[in-house]
């Protein structure tokens, strides 16, 4: 469901029916405006942490419209181009507040209502009749451009812009038809696109005009639902240029907090039409609405700005527009834009971890929080909320058992506040798995790791060699629990059935203890497993409850199996009859161990043949056999085991590519990134040993430079922040130049000897890099 907010207007008296009856009362209008007090607020949602509840009223238009009038006072004339100037209005009453529905903490992102829920159609009022085409507007703007007379243009703005119904009657297709469904708007989006193209380049009073007309509709009072006209009118404003400028931004706010209030139904109707719009306008509209929100964070100029007090409802308003412009995004394939252009990065910049609690403390009330619509976090900001989750978790698992070992009046020990790992290298499998099987209670402590026989101390570089040694060896296709297919060059799930599914268990644990640990792993699994692993994100307290079940599509299969996937897809396509071509039924066959087996897609499956009527359903039935079912058992111990170590409700902010990010970081390297931001100690980056050392690296094929950035850091993978997140360190070794290169993994730190020539140190890099196994003390 989309999860908006639902509050409905408040109904007043509407003007008079014609145009001369509107004149006669024009004067007792303003006279009984006046002396309507302005509306209080509803609990204010707030916005950074202000208390719930409180009551502020809202600063009325007028008194912001004439603040920033008396700053722009004698800027520009009527006959050339300048700087936008808002109009000022008198007597204008503030706007009803909207009323947020924040969003409870489960992970239902903002989807789409179905499709046959409709609002209820209030009759469409005539429209007046306007025949201006297209063309007729150009030619119109390039005559206003030669001759310097902008009447014409003007005219045609200030009348359309007046209100919703002549907004209505000049972008409207057909001003007789309803259009009353979600598959078209009924907009000339090339009529509003031109239009909104000239009207920058217009003189300052038409874009008074405009703005003054958008004013007068959002005062319009309402009574009853929005008419499809009233949604067609705010579809066509958001689009409005104008409102980048933030000399507009208290217009702009009024209209978001209109439509942030529409009704559930509504807001279904504008996130289906919003989907038609092109890429570039729609990019737009997004890039608006997350500047408005950074500027009413941070604003460059404080006093543009009513105070923040005073206007707590900006924020949630347009958070919750974006959030439908995320849902309009998400019912494409391949989506408008990408999810990550919806990311805020202002947002690093604020308290995250009080955003984090408020929306633990507050996520059945009214009290805002940008968790409440994780589409707009980034991932380096969600990544540093699950980091300390996991570390108020690790301080208080580790607090607990302090407490407990006490109170049974025994000895303290520093070893029990980790999880201590002691494997042995030829036995890492069997020795990791045995360890994590006896500490389970202990999978949320910080996790330290030794090799018996080995000196080393782990300050984070035997964890980072441990986790990838480890999984080379779990993921191989000897041990039997993975299948590779070398066409996706991806893992999956055996299928075969055994007794005991403890080792997928074990794996998944891993799997957590890297994300909860933050160490990055090289592991290749489909995206489709991340989406199964959010399925549910929050392991559900009934147990008989299936877990690691999600909707599967043929795109799914492409990426684990393309040579199957690319068969089905043929099969869904062919133009002969399947069932006497292709004679197969709703029974498909597996081999293990060996042996063929036979499964029913469906009850007598055997017996119900594929054909040109049921092969949809079979090619679903299949995938989801495949992706499912088949590997269920498998997948449910993987899931228990990731979950029983990152139990978090963080999870619920993460979208499964995200989660791929978190886990296995990202495959590509930039050295020149890397270059960039090193530090040295001892050296100067322009010394001749660091201008070999680079001079070598960048030369490397990606093989060599894996192998450098494990030796350097234990892992070949780079973090969600980049390079830059590495905090890579080349510090200079005051031994022989006979040495090898030195690495502190613990610290990504890389101690290098004074090399005479590039030579020399290339033989003796590329030497150190391949035989990067073991560690001692200095």
């Amino acid at each position: 469901e989309l999860n908006q907010g639902s509050a409905a207007a408040p109904s007043a008296q509407e003007g008079g029916e014609d145009e001369e009856e509107e004149e006669e009362e024009e004067g007792e209008k303003e006279k009984e405006r006046e002396k309507l007090p302005p509306i209080p607020s509803a609990s204010s949602a707030a916005a950074r942490g202000l208390e719930r509840g409180a009551k502020n009223q809202f600063s009325t238009f007028s008194n912001f419209i004439t603040t920033i009038n008396q700053k722009k006072e004698g800027i520009g004339n009527r006959n050339s181009p300048t700087q936008l100037v808002i109009p000022n209005i008198k007597n204008v009453r503030d706007l009803p507040p909207i009323c947020l529905d924040v969003r409870q903490k489960q992970r239902v992102s903002i989807d789409t209502l179905p499709q046959e829920l409709k609002a209820p159609i209030p009759p469409e009022p005539s429209l007046p009749i306007r025949t201006k085409t297209v063309k007729d507007f150009q030619d119109d703007v390039e005559k206003a451009k030669s001759s310097g007379d902008w009447k014409g243009v003007h005219d045609f703005y200030s009348t359309t812009f007046d209100s919703f119904l002549e907004i209505n009657a000049a972008f409207k297709k057909d001003t007789d038809s309803p259009f009353n469904t979600i598959e078209d708007s009924g907009i000339n989006g090339k009529f509003v696109n031109v239009v909104y193209d000239a009207l920058l380049n217009t003189p300052q009073d038409v874009q008074k005009s405009v703005l003054k007309g958008i004013i007068n509709g959002l005062l319009q009072e309402w009574k009853g639902p929005r008419t499809k006209d009233d949604l067609r009118a705010y579809c066509i404003l958001l689009q409005n240029p104008q409102f980048s400028n933030t000399s507009t931004y208290v217009i702009y706010a009024h209209l978001l907090r209109q439509i942030a209030a529409l009704t559930e139904a509504d807001h279904h109707f504008l996130v289906h039409w919003s989907k038609k719009i092109s890429q570039k306008r729609f990019k737009q509209l997004v890039d608006r609405l997350l500047q408005f929100i950074s500027l009413r964070l941070f604003p460059a100029k404080p006093e543009e700005f009513p105070p923040m007090v005073k206007c707590t409802w900006w924020i949630p308003s347009a958070t919750k527009v974006l959030a439908l412009f995320n849902a309009a995004n998400s019912l494409i394939s391949p989506s408008i834009i990408s999810y990550t252009d919806f990311y805020n990065s202002t947002l690093d910049h604020i308290d995250l971890m009080e955003e984090y609690h408020n929306w633990q403390c507050y996520g059945n009330s009214h009290r805002f929080s940008f968790c409440q619509y994780p589409f707009i976090i980034s991932i380096a900001a969600k990544k540093v909320i699950i980091q300390r989750d996991s570390e108020q978790q690790m301080i208080s698992i580790a607090r607990q058992s302090l407490v407990d070992k006490v109170s049974r009046r025994q000895k303290p020990d520093m070893n029990m506040l980790f999880l201590n790992v002691k494997v042995r290298r030829t036995h890492l499998v069997s020795d990791s798995l045995d360890e994590l099987a006896r500490k389970r209670a202990d999978l949320k402590k910080k996790l330290k790791v030794t090799f018996v026989g080995e000196a080393g101390l782990d300050m984070g570089g035997l964890t980072k060699e441990w986790f990838l040694l480890l999984i080379r060896q779990i993921f191989h296709p000897d041990y039997g629990m993975f299948t590779y297919h070398k066409d996706s060059h991806c893992h999956w799930f055996s299928s075969f059935k055994c007794d005991n599914y403890s080792e997928f268990r074990l794996v998944g644990a891993l799997m957590g203890l890297a994300v909860y640990n933050s160490i990055t792993l090289d592991i290749r699994f489909p995206p489709c497993c991340y989406k199964k692993l959010l399925s549910p994100p929050i392991v559900p307290c009934d147990h008989n409850t299936l877990v690691g079940i999600c909707d599967v599509t043929l795109d799914d299969l492409f990426q684990i199996m393309p040579e199957l996937a690319h068969g089905l897809s043929e099969l869904l396509s062919y133009e002969g009859n399947v069932e006497e071509d292709f004679y197969s039924t709703f029974q498909v066959f597996q081999e293990e161990f060996g042996v063929i087996k036979s499964y029913n897609l469906k009850p007598n499956g055997d017996k119900i043949p594929v054909t040109n009527q049921n092969r949809k359903e079979y090619v679903q039935l299949y995938v989801d056999f495949l992706l499912n079912k088949s590997i269920y058992k498998q997948f449910a111990a993987f899931y228990y085991g990731f979950h029983s170590v990152c139990a978090s409700y963080a999870l619920l902010l993460l979208r499964p590519e995200e989660v791929e990010i978190l886990v296995c970081g990202s495959p590509e390297l930039d050295m020149s990134a890397l270059q960039r931001s090193t530090q040295y100690e001892g050296y100067q980056k322009t010394d001749l040993t660091i201008r070999y050392f680079w001079d070598v690296v960048l030369g490397f094929s990606l093989d060599l430079q894996k192998k450098l950035l494990h030796f350097a850091t234990g892992s070949d993978r780079v973090p969600v922040g980049g390079m830059a997140d590495l905090n890579f360190k080349i510090s200079k070794s005051e031994t022989s130049t006979n040495w090898l290169p030195v690495a502190h993994t613990c610290f990504n730190q890389l101690c290098l000897p004074p090399y005479k020539n590039k030579k020399e140190l290339k033989q003796k890099l590329i030497i150190g890099i391949s035989n990067a196994e073991g560690f001692g003390l200095e």
